[in-house]
């Protein structure tokens, strides 16, 4: 009740489609309740889903509005994923009840929809620019792993013998504007700050680094993946480099860490600064070593002498520079830098998630049996640190699926206001997830990195839900309202087999 809620939205959703599957519009009207009062963000969430209904595919029409109301409920702000989760469950869950219409697999209708890899970039018809991606080698991936045509006949084996316990697939592809991005963008938007990033570099006389960011870290890594760029780049040991952050009296200029903006803006404020690190020391190398500017190369942290073995490294440089006895004339010591990055467009990661669920019709409980994806996020810095994020957003977006549900009573009072009430899944309540990357290096920043840390909330409630409505859809159900809990299961079922048995 302190804190924030998540989402809270009312979706109606047309989709226009040619017969045989091509859609040729959507249109999305939203009622978004902000709860008590307008939050930091809250306003702007449905604001940023905007631009994502249309997901991967190019529709040639579309059409979003939004009425925004003020409740007695808790408010809601930016939640992991901030409207790209709910822009991703609204078209796909249009697209599997499109697929149904026309009569083909889930996957085929979205094939026949997205953007091809031959395409980008591609500016899609919400005015986005995607840089780059594979829909298409994602996709075969993911389906490849998952076993998919094999999953597909056990289905049809089961529901041919009439097991008790039938089998659903969903199917969520996705992909997310994230980095959020060029300060003139969110200023058009009426967004409250820039997308810029700050970073500073320090080169000790000891030889160590001192890096201080404005993306402040809460467990996701980034001490581990700002020291291996910038270790990278320096040509210095990793375990030399300290990453500070999260104190105004240390980093007094920053952003901060949302909207999985860390690496692919902050990242890339550190390459800036690194740079001008290099640039900075060049001209005292080249005084050092009594030779022209022109005439360095910089490779391993060492500047050497075109053509000869003579050369300084980098930490020798910044010893010199505190020490101060021999430079250049007229120059300034201290080979310190800070750097500013303001994206030049947002990032674009993708992927496909495809989950298999079993479902006991004569109960409602649901089951996990397998859960696969292939996300593109670019260049991956750190594998671990990755897998970890993608877990991470798996599991939140499982659980909105499943589980999570804010419930209030007639009164306004909210009655899951604890966790004896409100169900927060444990690992014991998950299976071990099978992930898997492609990679399309982003074209806007020099790492070729693309956001992580939304990603698998984003597209997991869909393919957790698609599952489910997928394994008793041949009952006549369309639909379960999330979370898909076992009492709503229990109940589709049972009121589409009265509706059947009266009709």
């Amino acid at each position: 009740l302190a804190c924030h809620h998540g989402r809270d939205q009312w979706q109606k959703l047309t989709l226009a489609a040619e017969k045989d599957g091509t859609v040729t519009g959507f249109k999305v009207e939203l009622l978004a309740d902000l709860g008590s009062h307008v939050s930091l963000v809250g306003g702007g969430v449905p604001v940023l889903g905007a631009f994502m209904f249309n997901s991967i595919y190019k529709f040639p029409s579309y059409q979003f509005g939004v009425q925004t109301v003020l409740t007695n409920k808790t408010w809601t702000d930016a939640y992991r994923g901030a409207g790209r989760p709910e822009a991703t469950y609204a078209i796909e869950r249009m697209m599997d009840e499109l697929a149904v219409e026309v009569g083909v697999d889930p996957l085929a209708i979205r094939e026949k929809n997205w953007i091809t890899h031959e395409e980008l970039p591609f500016t899609t018809v919400a005015g986005l620019e995607y840089d780059s991606g594979n829909y298409e080698a994602a996709t075969a991936k993911a389906k490849e792993m998952f076993g998919y045509d094999q999953l597909r006949a056990e289905q049809a084996e089961r529901r041919a013998r009439g097991d008790r316990v039938q089998l659903g697939l969903g199917v969520s592809t996705f992909t997310e504007m994230c980095g959020l991005a060029p300060s003139r963008v969110l200023g058009s938007l009426s967004y409250g700050a820039g997308g810029w990033e700050h970073a500073s570099v320090r080169m000790l006389a000891t030889g160590k680094v001192e890096v201080v960011t404005g993306a402040s870290a809460h467990g996701q890594g980034h001490e581990t993946a700002f020291s291996q760029i910038v270790a990278d780049r320096l040509g210095v040991p990793f375990e030399d480099v300290e990453v500070l952050h999260g104190d105004t009296q240390v980093s007094h200029k920053g952003l901060d860490t949302y909207g999985s903006r860390s690496l692919v803006v902050g990242g890339e404020a550190l390459v800036k600064a690194v740079d001008k690190v290099i640039e900075k020391a060049k001209p005292l190398a080249a005084h050092l070593l009594e030779a022209n500017v022109d005439d360095l190369e910089f490779a391993n942290g060492r500047f050497t002498v075109r053509g000869t073995d003579q050369g300084k490294h980098i930490t020798e440089l910044a010893l010199a520079s505190f020490a101060g006895h021999d430079y250049p004339d007229g120059a300034e010591l201290g080979i310190d830098a800070d750097a500013t990055y303001d994206p030049v467009n947002f990032n674009y990661p993708h992927g496909t998630h495809l989950c298999a669920m079993e479902v006991d019709t004569e109960t409602g409980q649901v089951r996990m049996r397998k859960y696969v994806c292939c996300d593109d996020i670019g260049n991956i810095i750190n594998p671990l640190i990755v897998e970890g994020q993608v877990h991470g957003g798996l599991v939140q977006g499982i659980a909105q699926a499943l589980w999570e549900e804010a419930v209030y009573d007639d009164a306004g009072n909210l009655v899951s206001g604890s966790f004896v009430d409100y169900l927060l899944p444990s690992a014991a309540d998950t299976i071990s997830f099978e992930v898997a990357h492609t990679t399309s290096p982003a074209t806007t920043n020099t790492l070729g990195t693309k956001g992580v840390g939304e990603a698998g909330t984003i597209a997991s409630t869909p393919a957790v839900v698609n599952a489910v409505v997928d394994a008793v859809r041949h009952l006549g159900i369309n639909d379960i309202t999330m979370p898909c809990t076992p009492e709503r299961v229990w109940k589709a079922i049972q009121q589409a087999t009265s509706e059947g048995a009266v009709q």
